[in-house]
């Protein structure tokens, strides 16, 4: 008999289009992941994906067994959540989205302090936001809003996307050029340089380029990790860039294991919004997850 939980692999391998991205949405090992979609192909006998070495690209087999399931998972995804809170009135379970490096940063620490059940989702915005509509979700942090009628949004930080580098890369020369602000000779300067990104998701490193130099990064990093705090520790006391939100390196720029290369010409901003349901039953519970965010942003 097949497991489901193969199915709801496959799932977000199909939508994050890379085996680290499914892990780190389903909060579990790339091993995992890889044995799960091994088994599912072993038994529906055929091919998912194609692999490359940048993305898991589905096969047209695989994309009829995607639209075939995608439905019944979600129901079945909803169903698991509503039967979870209706088995446990005392207790009651908050289920949050936000992405993977935010929730290291900010929640993780004080997970164990909250006097409820958390459920930890990962994911992109504009199906955490879906989500939270259809109350699976209770709570997201998003730097996007989709209007509904459902959904209450509410500001309460913002980000700025920097250029930052490791405390050993030669950042006197690159102080001169600004000075100069020759931007042709800053953007040279920029591409010889090594620079670290992500999996999946190079938006920051798009629109600071197109932001600062008004065209397309026609180059692809050196260095591709898993996450963004993972560029931060490669970068710590070491040398190389990458562009990232400023919150999730604040700690290493004060300690001086990283430094803050450029904002651009022009800072480029994110404003941060809690978003929940306007009729939920859980309000003590979400305004509590609320004040901690606050603390710690």
């Amino acid at each position: 008999m097949v497991n489901l939980e193969w199915y709801r692999t496959f799932k977000y391998v199909y939508k994050t289009g890379t085996l680290t991205g499914a892990a780190e949405a389903l909060f579990i090992s790339q091993p995992g992941v890889s044995l799960h979609l091994s088994s599912l192909e072993s038994y529906v006998g055929y091919k998912l994906f194609d692999r490359t070495s940048r993305k898991m690209i589905p096969t047209e087999k695989g994309k009829v067994l995607y639209n075939f399931i995608t439905d019944a998972l979600s129901k079945l995804e909803e169903a698991e959540k509503n039967f979870q809170r209706s088995t446990e009135k005392n207790t009651p379970t908050i289920s949050i989205g936000m992405c993977f490096e935010t929730f290291q940063i900010t929640l993780e620490p004080y997970l164990a302090s909250f006097p409820f059940n958390v459920i930890i989702q990962f994911g992109e915005y504009p199906e955490m936001i879906e989500n939270l509509d259809k109350g699976i979700l209770d709570l997201i942090i998003t730097p996007q809003m989709i209007a509904k009628n459902t959904i209450d949004y509410q500001a309460f930080s913002s980000e700025t996307i920097v250029l930052i580098c490791g405390n050993e890369t030669d950042s006197d020369t690159f102080d001169t050029l600004k000075k100069e602000n020759n931007l042709e000779v800053i953007e040279l300067w920029l591409k010889q340089q090594r620079w670290y990104g992500t999996t999946g998701d190079m938006e920051h490193l798009r629109r600071f380029w197109q932001l600062n130099f008004n065209k397309h990064a026609d180059f692809r990093p050196n260095y591709i990790v898993p996450n963004l705090n993972s560029i931060v520790r490669c970068l710590s006391n070491s040398s190389g860039l990458a562009v990232i939100p400023d919150f999730l390196c604040k700690t290493e720029l004060e300690s001086g294991k990283i430094k803050l290369l450029w904002e651009g010409k022009m800072p480029l901003k994110n404003t941060l919004y809690f978003a929940h349901k306007k009729k939920t039953i859980y309000t003590n519970e979400i305004q509590l997850i609320k004040d901690t965010f606050m603390k710690i942003m």
